[in-house]
């Protein structure tokens, strides 16, 4: 017999009032791509969390101090590991939100282990054994994302390397797979595999419909398909939803073209809670 749900995962609390999986209400991560600003930063972690608190909705803040794998030699990166951070403890202090960002480097994950709630691996060092394993050791929570190159069941040896060193409160990440050159795809069939691993599944609504390498120095980005993508990941059971969002998404520095804009989220958001109701019922 056919069901519409899936079996839940096990619970990851990030805070005491963010907790993904386990059946519990999905969890947004959202914020720009890379740390432009300070203000920038500070402004848009307010109005979505605003949002997010109108729509019952728990919230983590997103931005990355330092994006090291873009896709040209002198691509804006974001302010660096001490800066970054400090406008990362800012946004928690003053908005009471936690925050994710990734790390690259191995050692970039204590100091940010100090501030960041959720440790990300990115995409693309999924694969690195001992890098998983130092952010998992971290002992913070750590988002994987799950390799563009990947099978969803190639993600449980990625899972079972972090969660060797003990620390069993980790999320996976769906962000699309290469489909041929400069092109993602995302199947929604790897949504329920990923979640049979047994862990909270988070659908990355914004990198899947990135085109990778597609303006040639830079990424390029279809940003009027992750209305559709967000709805029908919602209604494949996802635990968590990560989206980048910038109130002017056509002038960011980085990851522009598959950004969500500010001023649709909570249309888009709405649609999210309508389907999560729709479901429960």
């Amino acid at each position: 017999m056919l069901s519409l749900h899936t079996p839940p995962t096990r619970t990851v609390e990030v805070t005491q009032q963010v907790i993904m999986g386990g059946g519990r209400p999905v969890v947004l991560l959202a914020g720009p791509c890379a740390i432009e600003s300070e203000g920038l930063a500070l402004r848009t972690a307010e109005a979505i969390a605003a949002i997010a608190r109108e729509l019952g909705i728990p919230y983590v803040f997103k931005s990355s101090f330092d994006k090291a794998n873009r896709t040209a030699v002198d691509s804006f990166r974001g302010p660096g590991l001490e800066e970054g951070l400090r406008i990362l403890q800012k946004v928690k202090d003053e908005v009471g939100v936690p925050v994710i960002s990734d790390v690259h480097t191995e050692a970039q994950i204590a100091p940010a282990a100090e501030v960041v709630d959720i440790l990300q691996v990115p995409a693309f060092l999924c694969r690195q054994t001992d890098f998983v394993v130092a952010v998992a050791k971290s002992g913070r929570v750590v988002n994987i994302k799950k390799g563009q190159f990947l099978a969803p069941w190639d993600a449980q040896n990625v899972l079972a390397k972090a969660t060797s060193t003990g620390n069993h409160r980790v999320t996976l990440t769906e962000r699309g797979v290469s489909f041929g050159y400069n092109n993602l795809v995302s199947d929604m069939r790897s949504l329920p595999i990923l979640r049979e691993l047994g862990y909270p599944v988070v659908f990355d609504c914004t990198h899947s419909v990135q085109l990778p390498g597609g303006l040639g120095g830079k990424s390029g980005g279809q940003r009027r398909f992750v209305p559709y993508l967000t709805r029908a990941a919602v209604a494949a059971g996802v635990d968590a939803l990560f989206m980048e969002v910038h109130p002017e998404p056509d002038t960011a520095l980085s990851d522009g073209p598959n950004m969500v804009p500010l001023a649709e989220l909570k249309g888009l958001l709405m649609e999210v809670r309508a389907i999560e109701e729709a479901l429960a019922g």
